[in-house]
C-alpha cells in the first residue's frame, strides 16, 4: 500500500485504565508524546470510530483505540465509483466479506484518491458512509495492493466496533498461501520478529529493534524443485502489521516470489522464468465471530487463475 495507515486498532490494556489518552497513544504506537498529542488534535485518534476530542481523556481498559500516522487523506467526500471491480463472498445488514483481486487499491492515501476498493464498495453499499474512519468507512483491516483475497467491512458502528476488538484481540483468524524462493528449514514454524519502518526506504518496513512486535506461523503445504526451487506455504497473522508476512518471509531468506519490494534479486529471476508479475500471496481464510449473532462465520477464496496457472507448472 501507498498510504498512510495504523498498524491496526489496539484494545486499552487494564495496565492503562484511566491514562490519559495521548500517553497511551505514545505508549502503544511507540510516538513520541508530543506528536501523539498533535494527532489528537488533528482528529487521527478515534476511540470507538469516533474522533477524541481532548488529548487530556481518560481511557478506560477494553476500548478500541485506532490511530492514523501519517499525512491526512483530502477532507472532500468520497465519490462512489461503480467502476471498481471487485467480488463478494457474503454480504448481511452488518457485514460484506470481500474478496479483492490483486493490484486494486484498497482505499485512498498518497497518490490514489480514486478508483479505490472503498470508492467501489460505496457505490454498491451507500450504507456504509459514516461508518468508521471517514476516509475508510467500514474498514477494520486491509490488504496490500499487489495482495488478493478476502477482507471484511462493517456495515454499521456497532459491528465496526466490535470486529475492531476482535482483530485487535487476535480473535480474527487469517491465513494467507505464499508461493516463496527456496526450500525452508522446517516444516512449520513461528517467525518472532518487530517491524517497523525502513530506516532506507520510506515507503518500505523492514525488521528493527524498535519495531512493533510480529509474530506469523507458517506451515509448508508443498515444496517443488522444477521450474524452480520454490515452495508453498499457509501463513498465519499474529499480528497485523503493514507488509509483515512479506518483511517477515525475506527476513528469512525466503521472499515472497514475484514480490518487487522485499524480494531478493533471485526471487526475481525465479518469478521471471515461471512469468509471475505480482506477488505470489492470497488471503484464502477468513473466520470471525458474527458482530450480530456471535455465531463463527469462515470464508474461503480459491487462488485467482493467474496464481493457479503459476501454481500449475510446478512439480
Amino acid at each position: 500500500m501507498n498510504a498512510p495507515a495504523t498498524d491496526g486498532p489496539q484494545v486499552i490494556p487494564e495496565a492503562l485504565e484511566g491514562e490519559r489518552v495521548d500517553r497511551v497513544v505514545s505508549m502503544l504506537f511507540d510516538l513520541p508524546r508530543r506528536e501523539a498529542a498533535s494527532l489528537v488534535a488533528a482528529g487521527s485518534v478515534r476511540i470507538a470510530g469516533r474522533p477524541v476530542g481532548s488529548r487530556s481523556r481518560r481511557v478506560a481498559s477494553g476500548e478500541v483505540l485506532d490511530v492514523t500516522v501519517g499525512p491526512a487523506v483530502a477532507e472532500a467526500p468520497l465519490a462512489p465509483d461503480p467502476g471498481v471491480r471487485f467480488g463478494v463472498v457474503h454480504a448481511d445488514e452488518a457485514v460484506i466479506v470481500v474478496d479483492k483481486p490483486a493490484g486494486l487499491v484498497v482505499h485512498p492515501g498518497a497518490g490514489n484518491r480514486s478508483a479505490t476498493l472503498i470508492h467501489g464498495l460505496l457505490a454498491r453499499y451507500p450504507d456504509l458512509a459514516g461508518v468508521g474512519q471517514p476516509e475508510r468507512p467500514g474498514l477494520v483491516h486491509r490488504l496490500d495492493a499487489g495482495t488478493s483475497g478476502l477482507l471484511v467491512v462493517a456495515r454499521t458502528a456497532k459491528a465496526y466496533e466490535d470486529l475492531c476488538r476482535q482483530l485487535a484481540a487476535r480473535q480474527v483468524e487469517r491465513r494467507y498461501l505464499a508461493l516463496v524462493a527456496g526450500h525452508l528449514a522446517a516444516p512449520a514454524g513461528d517467525i518472532d520478529a518487530p517491524i517497523g519502518r525502513s530506516a532506507t526506504r520510506r515507503t518500505a518496513m523492514a525488521v528493527a529493534a524498535a519495531g512493533r512486535a510480529a509474530r506469523t506461523s507458517y506451515e509448508v503445504l508443498a515444496e517443488f524443485g522444477e521450474p524452480v526451487e520454490a515452495a508453498l506455504l499457509e501463513c498465519r497473522l499474529g499480528s497485523g502489521r503493514t507488509h509483515q508476512i512479506r518483511v517477515h518471509l525475506s527476513a528469512i531468506g525466503h521472499p515472497v516470489l514475484g514480490d518487487g519490494t522485499y524480494g531478493r534479486p533471485e526471487s526475481a529471476a525465479r518469478a521471471a522464468v515461471i512469468g509471475l508479475h505480482r506477488p505470489f500471496l492470497h488471503a484464502h481464510h477468513l473466520a470471525f465471530s458474527h458482530p450480530e449473532s456471535a455465531s463463527a462465520a469462515s470464508f474461503t477464496s480459491p487462488l485467482p487463475p493467474e496464481l493457479e496457472e503459476v501454481r500449475a507448472r510446478f512439480r
